[in-house]
């Protein structure tokens, strides 16, 4: 049994709309294709052993132990590696339930489908599944050592790459409001949004954190100092730079007991507070200037009471939270060290900040506050008696936190805001020392001891005792105000011809409306009329950076089948999902071998569209219009047929459509009718002597109508669009070149072809196609490509793509001859392998008044080579 290929899905996906996280993962059973775990000695009994918590699978019967009847009954390896895979991750706490596994046309070779919640731990948990599984299958057992290993491994990857617990609060927000997400690559950034109208954020900083607010609240002295000035209480303190200064700087401040703290430290680093004598005053030195990164020290005045954090977000106090330092409470018999142990076996506690308390350390700070109550490690304290393991109540030292919103005085409330005001920031974690919240703090010589940009939620979110609060509401709120949108429109377009055409259209449609749009296509990115980057850009990471810019309004996706099956779609969800057509390309590509399986991975395309969007659907390609009782959103279909009856039942039902009819593209809503303009006065249409042409020109003029665009602005667009080199490369584009004509098309299917020969064939003149085809592609369509290339074309030059795909030089050609030789017409044909040769050839040997049909590998290559022909020509040197 071997792993052949892994793939990591991140959006909407041929498994599933809905689960979008999803690991797949190619498995060759290998030797163990043909026995089923029943058949395997001492499997389900090793399995159980090291995993008996598969007993909560429910799996297909539908009931506890339902895995384990399915186990003991027979059931293919590939299934159980699947299990085994999710509860790998159940056991490290993340809850994954969705699997799928499925045989390929392979025998024996299986594709292992299952949720994870972080990638590379997901990622781990197929290898670690794999692994255990083949151990037993082999040994009977796997090793509780090895078990463990692989529990504690996938623990580090949960910790290192998970967002951490301020990140994720405002995230689990978010996706509660549907609001999208993405990681940028910077500094720990996250965006919330599309395009225009994204926010950005870094834990919890915001796009609307103000430097100076921030620097300010890093500066810890000169917060004092403006705070002190507005007349808020702040200790009484001085910043010194030498050891020879501090002596003064406590008698500055009134004499013990004082805190030292370094002036820019965070997280409770280098504080030592309490401080009665001279001799803890200089350990206290060293300490607070090692922490510091410009060796400058804080003198404060200590007050007694105790540590509070004040939440303020958009200028309003949301949460308040006492925080307790680390500590243990004795039980009269165990020792300290004992009962640091016990207390950090607690689940909540983890390494850093990964669980929602931290576990508490025993190093030479916590032994130096021991020291000062008077205990040691090995100290049996008293039933109930405390002992504090740090002096700074940071929950990131293994402090616990109690919420008192609920018992801030109104006064506090006041003053907590003002702060966050005269600091100037969005989100203020104010740290507060008094001996009751609930009085005002002049009244118990309470002050403002600290004011941190970038505080931390753990504590509010899940308080040790009392009311969690949600503290990420008012960060949405504020980013987000009521009736603005965090989304742009997005506009989906797959098929599997005539993407890149309608793509192009529609992104011109949108262009009338002023909008800035963004758009994908086979050709490049592109922002308006800028390009972005250069390529064949149709998958989820070229649709993330239209997605990712801060200037688009519009985005317009050109999503091909590669890019959901590798990745899934890389948005949750669009607002126009068009499916133009399903036709047999790319099968026997990526475990997709039918049409109809074909069909499966367009449809995700239309089954993202939200429930008030438009999938815009062919109501002529039956499996383009059996979609739509898939999806949740509205539906909208075009045609070519004037009597198609699916257009016409649903325009009975007050549906929307756009129609071919009497020469006119026209869009039809229950019984009205919006004609744009006969297609002969449309130029990509190539005077309505392409079909489809007409076909991609009704699917974006309903894209865009359902979109929201108005007519006039769809037909301004539909007038001034053409199939030229420059507005759609590759996509018939046809050149004058005096004595003939030459015509440049992508086509490289079967139905590509077929479409171009529609047009071809009302040519009068001399027809001579260069013709070829991928090599990646099955023998059959290769063969079709010959039978209707000899269909359409006079004279055929066969060539080959510079990229064989794996086949060898002369395989391909020799298929597409065997199709145009099985076709039984009397086209003449003859081999250029050569591309550019081809091309050549074809242009010097047409007749007077034909036309030359090249489809091929390089657009820009094969335009460039007429271009230069077309020049040569205009310059009246041909």
């Amino acid at each position: 049994m071997k792993i052949l290929k892994t793939q990591t899905l991140r959006g909407p996906n041929y498994w599933s709309i809905r689960r979008q996280k999803l690991i797949v993962m190619r498995l060759d059973l290998e030797d163990l294709k043909e026995k089923t775990s029943n058949e395997i000695e001492g499997f389900y009994e090793g399995l159980v052993k090291i995993l008996p918590s598969l007993e909560e699978h429910f799996c297909s019967p539908g009931k506890r132990g339902g895995f384990l009847q399915r186990l003991r009954e027979g059931t293919m390896m590939g299934h159980v590696v699947e299990h085994v895979a999710l509860e790998l991750q159940e056991l490290t706490g993340m809850p994954v339930g969705f699997g799928r596994t499925r045989e390929t046309s392979t025998p024996g070779v299986y594709n292992v489908v299952f949720e994870y919640i972080e990638e590379q731990a997901g990622r781990y948990a197929g290898r670690a599944a794999v692994r255990l599984c083949k151990a037993i299958v082999n040994n009977g057992s796997y090793s509780q050592e090895e078990f463990d290993q692989d529990i504690a491994d996938l623990k580090d990857l949960c910790a290192n790459f998970s967002l951490g617990p301020s990140t994720e609060t405002i995230i689990s927000e978010a996706e509660a409001r549907q609001i999208p997400w993405l990681s940028l690559s910077a500094r720990a950034m996250l965006q919330l949004g599309y395009g225009v109208n994204q926010k950005r954020f870094q834990a919890t900083l915001t796009g609307c954190s103000g430097i100076l607010g921030v620097e300010l609240a890093c500066d810890k002295e000169g917060t004092k100092n403006i705070l002190s000035q507005a007349g808020i209480p702040v200790p009484q303190g001085t910043v010194i730079q030498y050891l020879d200064d501090l002596e003064n700087a406590i008698e500055d401040v009134g004499g013990y007991p004082i805190v030292i703290k370094p002036l820019d430290g965070n997280h409770g680093r280098g504080i030592t507070i309490n401080i009665n004598s001279w001799e803890e005053a200089e350990v206290a030195y060293d300490l607070a200037q090692a922490a510091s990164k410009t060796h400058s020290v804080i003198v404060e005045r200590f007050y007694r009471g105790s540590d509070h954090r004040v939440l303020v977000i958009n200028g309003k106090l949301v949460a308040v939270a006492e925080r307790i330092p680390a500590h243990v409470i004795g039980d009269g018999r165990s020792t300290i060290s004992q009962l640091i142990e016990m207390v950090n076996k607690d689940p909540n506690r983890g390494e850093g900040h990964d669980r929602v308390l931290t576990k508490i350390k025993i190093d030479p700070t916590s032994t130096a506050v021991l020291k000062k109550q008077g205990y040691a490690m090995d100290t049996v304290l008293p039933e109930d008696k405390i002992a504090f393991l740090r002096a700074t109540a940071n929950l990131s030292t293994g402090g616990i936190a109690i919420d008192r919103t609920d018992e801030i005085h109104p006064e506090n409330v006041w003053i907590a805001e003002r702060v966050a005001k005269i600091i100037g920031l969005d989100i203020a974690g104010i740290d507060v020392v008094t001996q009751d919240i609930s009085k005002p703090l002049r009244e118990v010589e309470g002050v403002i001891v600290e004011v941190n940009a970038a505080p931390g939620f753990r504590m509010h979110v899940a308080p040790s005792r009392g009311l969690p609060r949600n503290v990420a509401a008012p960060v949405l709120d504020m980013l987000f105000p009521s009736g603005t949108s965090s989304r742009v429109p997005i506009i989906a377009i797959t098929g599997t011809n005539g993407k890149t055409t309608t793509t192009r259209i529609t992104a011109h449609i949108w262009r009338q409306t002023g909008k800035v749009v963004g758009y994908t296509t086979t050709d490049g990115i592109y922002i308006n009329d800028y390009l972005v980057e250069k390529g064949d850009n149709t998958g989820p990471g070229s649709a993330g950076v239209i997605l990712r810019d801060p200037t688009v309004e519009v985005a317009v996706l050109e999503t091909a089948r590669g890019g959901i099956l590798r990745s899934g779609l890389a948005f949750d969800r669009c607002d126009v999902g068009v499916v133009l057509n399903v036709a047999a390309d790319h099968l026997g590509i990526g475990d997709i071998d039918t049409i109809e399986q074909m069909a499966r991975v367009k449809g995700v395309v239309a089954e993202t569209v939200s429930a008030d969007g438009y999938a815009v659907l062919n109501a002529d390609d039956p499996l383009v219009a059996a979609m739509a009782e898939r999806v949740r959103s509205k539906v909208a279909y075009f045609s070519m047929k004037e009597d198609n009856p699916i257009v016409h039942d649903h325009l009975r039902r007050g549906g929307l459509a756009a129609l071919y009819e009497n020469g006119y593209l026209s869009i039809l809503e229950g019984e009205w009718k919006l004609r744009i303009d006969e297609a002969v006065n449309i130029p990509v249409t190539m005077g309505g002597m392409a079909d489809f042409m007409i076909a991609n020109a009704l699917a974006a003029s309903l894209a865009a109508f359902a979109g929201g665009v108005d007519i006039e602005m769809i037909r301004s667009g539909m007038r001034t669009f053409k199939a030229s080199a420059s507005q759609t490369p590759g996509r018939m584009n046809l050149f004058n070149l005096g004595s003939y004509h030459a015509l440049v098309d992508y086509a490289h299917n079967p139905d590509g072809y077929k479409a171009v020969g529609g047009f071809v064939l009302n040519w009068e003149g001399e027809r001579l196609g260069v013709v070829g085809g991928p090599g990646d592609r099955r023998d059959e369509d290769l063969i079709m490509l010959g039978e209707i290339a000899a269909q359409i074309f006079d004279r055929i030059i066969v060539k080959e793509d510079d990229d064989t795909r794996g086949r060898s030089r002369g395989e391909t050609a020799n298929l597409i001859v065997r199709g145009i030789e099985r076709n039984g017409t009397k086209a003449s044909y003859e081999k250029i392998l050569n591309e550019c040769e081809a091309i050549e050839a074809g242009l010097d040997r047409v007749s007077k008044g034909g036309l030359v049909v090249v489809f091929p590998e390089s657009v820009s290559r094969a335009i460039a080579a007429i271009e230069k022909r077309q020049s040569f020509n205009t310059n009246g040197k041909g």
